[in-house]
């Protein structure tokens, strides 16, 4: 049987709120006061350090980054250094893996499969590399993948290029991959996409994968299961 997942559409949002956001699901889901979730959203820009981050991965100094307007920020994620911002659909899903007696391995084949999935919808056909997560156009990365998972619950999750400005990517070593480089979907079709058409597509593969039945929230129906009040957008 399918398991309810609410599908949260969050819009344009800032990383730190998003984050803020995410932790707070993620208590209420490991308590059982909310069921699985799926956050999505697109960011303003940012680069974000994972676990494995290493801080010469960042090739430009912080003064102009900042000036720049392109926030950083440590996070407790899994992977390297990635960037989001607008153009990308970033993906969180709060899911208790524990009750679906998933593991972390198998829980990311199985975003990946979903990414993969999506993108042969557009007529693009994308897969692994052995080596490195995410998922990738040739030897161009389009999507990329950190998760962490605390009390059995996963939070965190994949950014997929769908029409960024990949000119944000020559700012960092894209996940620490210096054998790589990096595309969207747009480049790789040489069009412009509808954004909700790949939010949909994306959707219903993630439901397939994961097995989920998607019930769409809005961001202060979410708020006001949680008993909070509107984060700043």
């Amino acid at each position: 049987m399918a398991v309810r997942t609410l599908c949260v559409d969050l819009g344009r949002m800032a990383y730190l709120p998003a984050l803020d956001l995410q932790h707070k699901v993620v208590a209420a889901r490991q308590t059982g006061r909310l069921p699985d979730v799926l956050l999505l959203v697109e960011h303003d820009p940012v680069i974000t350090l994972g676990r494995r981050a290493r801080p010469e991965h960042i090739l430009l100094p912080s003064e102009a980054l900042a000036q720049a307007g392109i926030e950083v920020h440590a996070v407790e994620r899994g992977g390297d250094v990635t960037f989001h911002g607008p153009g990308q659909l970033v993906g969180y899903p709060i899911l208790h893996l524990q009750e679906r007696g998933l593991g972390a391995g198998d829980y990311m084949h199985h975003l990946e499969e979903a990414l993969i999935g999506a993108l042969a919808d557009f007529g693009l056909q994308a897969g692994r590399r052995r080596e490195y997560p995410g998922v990738w156009l040739g030897r161009d990365k389009v999507a990329a993948l950190g998760a962490r998972i605390e009390g059995g619950v996963s939070y965190h999750g994949f950014a997929l290029n769908v029409s960024t400005d990949l000119r944000y990517f020559q700012l960092i070593v894209p996940c620490g991959i210096r054998d790589g480089g990096v595309t969207s979907m747009e480049q790789a079709l040489g069009r412009p996409l509808a954004w909700q058409a790949v939010q949909e597509r994306v959707c219903a593969h993630l439901a397939r994968v994961l097995d989920m039945q998607l019930e769409p929230l809005s961001r202060e129906g979410l708020l006001a299961l949680l008993g909070d009040v509107a984060p700043e957008p």
